[in-house]
């Protein structure tokens, strides 16, 4: 169902603070949306504040030069969020990726919408602006600010195409299409520098990370005469090599290239005894209708989801389901 552009244009011109939230563990579809958003909405003549459950990930600061993204319980804490006119949830419709910004959203008496690309059965008693089939809500972001009227800057453009290239893969996955391409072009000419972008994402690792790499990929197992392949990331891991949990970015997308995969999946151990797992499919699988088992969500061809261990039975859990989905 196409996005109720009017609605939304109306929706912001009629309120002026607004409040922008995403996901926990944010990626840079996250990031790159609100920082969008933001930055559309401050040339609106708004006032504005985004605020995440989760830090921002070191790897990823470099999105965000002047700082705009605020830790809750860090930088704010929620009393001072009652002042909001609209909240807005970017790159999520499901209450359990929110952490503890979840409680903020119940309690807030805000006007609140949902701009986002990921099938999920949640609404957040929120107004949707939802397309699922876009390949990044980065892009629904831009659409945002053309029905807004507002011209792209910099600021604005260089988030938004980090948001829209990471979650197609740098272009790579079957979600970009010639519109991918168009808005791409959109933000360069408005000043993105994919370069520097690429730079600052790709080219910047640390030893620390190589090292948990190394040891994700070492445990690799295959199934199904090679079709499916999973492995793990523990406890151990980050505490042995120093990682962090951003540093598992990606790692997933380099066990489905090996070839003749055509499912891989993830498990990473959290802090708190719960384990994220990441579906990759270059098949048939539908990697929604996956995580939706686990009440996760996403796109075919990519999903996720957070459950409970102890780790031999979330595993269990996990390679069963797609296995069944598998035959």
């Amino acid at each position: 169902m196409p996005i109720n552009w009017p609605r939304f244009v109306e929706l912001v011109k009629s309120h002026q603070r607004f409040l922008l939230t995403s996901h926990v563990r944010p990626d840079c579809d996250a990031l790159g949306s609100e920082l969008g958003m933001a930055g559309i909405l401050e040339r609106l003549g708004k006032h504005v504040r985004i605020v995440n459950a989760q830090a921002t990930p070191p790897n990823l600061q470099f999105i965000d030069p002047q700082r705009k993204l605020l830790t809750l319980g860090r930088d704010v804490q929620p009393a001072e969020l009652a002042d909001v006119d609209v909240l807005i949830v970017l790159d999520t419709s499901a209450w359990i990726q929110l952490g503890e910004m979840a409680d903020v959203v119940r309690a807030s008496k805000a006007r609140k919408a949902i701009v986002d690309h990921h099938v999920s059965q949640d609404d957040l008693g929120a107004e949707l602006f939802k397309d699922t089939t876009a390949e990044a809500t980065g892009r629904l972001v831009l659409q945002a600010a053309g029905q807004l009227g507002v011209a792209l800057t910099a600021e604005i453009a260089t988030p938004l195409f980090a948001a829209i290239a990471t979650d197609t893969g740098w272009f790579r996955f079957t979600s970009t299409t010639g519109d991918t391409y168009r808005s791409a072009g959109q933000l360069i000419d408005a000043g993105a520098q994919p370069h520097a972008i690429y730079n600052s994402l790709y080219e910047r690792d640390t030893l620390a990370r190589l090292r948990l790499i190394g040891r994700v990929l070492s445990r690799a197992q295959t199934e199904l005469n090679g079709r499916l392949i999973h492995t793990f990331v523990s406890r151990e891991d980050f505490d042995t090599t120093g990682a962090l949990a951003s540093d598992t970015e990606d790692v997933i997308n380099l066990t489905l290239g090996v070839a003749g995969t055509e499912v891989a999946v993830l498990l990473v151990a959290l802090v708190n005894g719960m384990f994220k797992v990441s579906f990759r499919s270059r098949s048939a699988v539908d990697c929604s209708k996956l995580a939706e088992q686990f009440a996760g969500g996403g796109h075919k061809p990519a999903a996720g989801a957070t459950l409970a261990g102890p780790f031999e039975a979330a595993q269990a859990r996990v390679l069963d389901a797609v296995r069944a989905a598998m035959q």
